[in-house]
């Protein structure tokens, strides 16, 4: 055994580093034949022009428009599906948002849905949460934002319990089945790979624009979370315990019902924490599609570039973000810590919980009959003045960091991005996709290598190689930068359990804001260029590459560390010699959700003047004529997203054997 070990180990080296070399020469004989070769078969296509395939497109969106109250797959199933969506987010639009029966103001009002919050939070939660919200959709209203705030809660509610209702019956059934868990991971997987600018364009070709249509976009993103994680919750009961029921004489059922779903309670909460981010994310995002709410004030802002409005909305997202999250994440914990804690107090929770919903009951009721407590009070000075400030402050940073800001985004760009922008788009097509199948196949196999050949055929299908290829430029740039940073923080949490403990709980809140919040600072800085959409895309993308890195740091085994140690190894040594290398699969991984965060990202910031596939989709929504081309740039990004993480999961495993 000892012999085999010591045969093994050279050969993975050599393996290795015939990786290494082969992937230096493919790059070499690329810069070699871009020098002869440039400028030639770039597949160049102009903002205003159209392929074939594009006004194909349009025609068929068209035809659906002419034929959609005559066709029976429309009268009798999309149009069904819409209405029961529609009828769904308009009845809670009336209970919170929108003026409903003949009333001015929706059913319930400011101070009744306050007292509801206010009450779910403490009952599935404890008294801080409920202050919390309290506190949290109180400041929503003094923002001037209550209406905006209400229709995108209106929105994400309706969505999660869309999704819900078919994502936890079929999460259990994938946890009790292996054949149902293989045949749902590829779906979910592609399905959490796709950004969500891709799931609006197609919707709106069934759904038309509005809300419907982004509830419907909204439970597709939010489903798959509650399915995997439910999965997983079943999967992680204990076989023993389901046995011990059944020898009892439990039925299925009963060991299902009584077992089963009772021991996953906890991980299933956090599956619909999950789903909410997901929804509220995509939420904001589909204002682009005419969803009510704070996204829709965000994306006007973003586009008049009006840096303080943008600001407030975004600010409000976030404060309905941490409430939400927060709500769900102690609901999760809170039987556990119920069992464990002997507050004398316990006893009493029941009756309270009945005073509360009595005191709700009367908030709801003032709120539904009084003007005072139906409308919130004043003028929203608070946004204003929060505007105002962020104004101010974006003024002072331009007149005096325009010198720093400018200097630090010329030099990527043109030290970085342009360089490697300029060889994947100036080299003929066939070149650059000889390539990245090439460098497919090697990093990942030669699966990997057919699923990229495969991608990059269709992707020349979509008449977009070129703007294809400068959103892989800024994804790739994005990533790099990235990683750097990821392995510096990452390496620095896994070492520390200090620094762990105080750059965690900041990590896991940057997770929870939705993608439309990052654009808004670094606007205000720099400005609305494709440099914008590459920094926020870094600070997206950040926080979930750092905690993979550690955990994967922290995951070598201290024997080994201490072994480097007596044998006089230094911290760099140890560091670059024994973690990073004994973290390869985590590093792949961290590559993994890095790229598919950054692709995310960089495509919403066509919003801020990224251009390129992102800036495609944003036109064919605004403008009838390029409808076919937004299309084909979203068929072109999830092509881009398949193709990252095909290749990065391949290298991952392999990096883990």
């Amino acid at each position: 055994m000892a012999v085999a070990l010591e045969k093994s180990a050279p050969l993975a080296g050599v393996r290795k580093v015939r990786r290494r070399t082969v992937v230096a020469a493919i790059l070499v004989a690329w810069l070699l034949l871009f020098v002869v070769l440039r400028g030639r078969q770039t597949l160049t296509l102009a903002a205003a022009d159209l392929t074939g395939l594009h006004r194909w497109f349009n025609d068929v969106n068209d035809s659906i428009g002419a034929d959609r109250n005559s066709n029976p797959l429309f009268l009798y199933f999309f149009n069904e599906i819409r209405l029961v969506i529609d009828n769904v987010v308009t009845f809670i639009q009336h209970l919170i948002s929108q003026p409903s029966a003949g009333r001015p103001l929706p059913q319930i009002g400011w101070l009744g849905v306050v007292g509801i919050v206010g009450y779910v939070s403490w009952a599935v939660g404890n008294w801080r949460v409920a202050l919390l919200a309290v506190a949290g959709f109180t400041f929503l209203g003094l923002q001037g934002l209550w209406q905006e705030s209400m229709d995108t809660l209106s929105l994400t509610l309706s969505a999660v319990f869309v999704a819900l209702l078919f994502a936890i019956p079929l999460g259990v059934w994938a946890g009790l089945s292996d054949r149902v868990n293989r045949i749902v991971t590829p779906f979910l997987d592609f399905m959490q790979t796709m950004p969500t600018f891709v799931y609006l364009a197609p919707l709106t070709l069934f759904f038309l624009i509005g809300g419907a249509s982004a509830t419907i976009a909204t439970v597709i993103y939010a489903a798959p979370p509650a399915i995997r994680i439910t999965a997983h919750a079943i999967r992680s009961v204990p076989e023993t315990t389901v046995e011990a029921a059944e020898s009892l004489g439990a039925t299925r059922g009963q060991a299902l019902l009584k077992v089963l779903l009772p021991m996953s309670k906890r991980t299933v909460v956090m599956g619909v924490n999950q789903s909410i981010m997901a929804a509220l994310a995509m939420v904001t995002i589909a204002a682009l599609i005419d969803a009510p709410g704070l996204g829709k004030t965000v994306v006007q802002a973003l586009q008049s570039l009006d840096v303080g409005t943008a600001f407030n909305a975004g600010l409000a997202i976030v404060v309905m973000a941490i409430v939400l999250d927060r709500v769900t994440t102690a609901a999760s914990a809170r039987a556990e810590t119920a069992r464990g804690s002997k507050n004398r107090f316990l006893k009493w929770r029941r009756p309270l919980l009945g005073a509360g919903a009595v005191a709700a009951a009367v908030l709801v009721y003032l709120s539904h009959t009084y003007l005072w407590a139906a409308e919130f009070p004043g003028d929203g000075g608070t946004g204003s003045s929060i505007a105002s400030a962020a104004d101010t402050a974006t003024g002072w940073a331009q007149d005096n960091l325009s010198g720093l800001t400018n200097a630090f985004r010329d030099g990527i760009t043109n030290g970085l991005l342009n360089p490697f922008q300029s060889l994947l788009t100036d080299s003929p097509w066939w070149l650059v996709g000889a390539v990245l199948i090439a460098l497919g196949a090697v990093l990942g196999g030669w699966r990997a290598g057919v699923t990229t050949a495969v991608c990059l055929v269709l992707l020349v299908g979509t008449g977009l190689w070129s703007d294809a290829m400068t959103t892989l430029a800024s994804t790739l740039v994005a990533t790099v930068l990235v990683m750097l940073l990821g392995i510096v923080l990452g390496v620095w949490m896994g070492r520390s359990p200090l620094v762990d403990r105080l750059l965690r709980p900041t990590l896991d809140a940057a997770q929870v804001m939705p993608p439309f919040v990052y654009l808004v600072p670094f606007l205000a800085l720099f400005g609305a260029t494709r440099f914008t959409a590459i920094v926020a895309a870094i600070v997206y993308a950040a926080p979930v590459a750092i905690k993979i890195i550690a955990d994967g740091v922290r995951a070598v085994p201290e024997t080994t560390v201490e072994a480097a140690t007596s044998a006089g190894c230094n911290t760099w040594q140890i560091i670059t010699k024994v973690q990073l290398p004994m973290s390869r699969g985590a590093l792949t991984l961290a590559t993994n959700q890095g790229l598919i965060y950054v692709l995310s990202m960089v495509v919403v910031g066509g919003l801020v003047g990224a251009g390129a596939l992102g800036y495609d989709v944003v036109a064919g929504f605004s403008q009838g004529q390029l409808y076919g081309k937004g299309l084909a740039a979203g068929l072109a990004i999830v092509l881009l997203g398949v193709m990252f993480d095909r290749i990065t999961q391949a290298a991952a495993r392999r990096a883990s054997a």
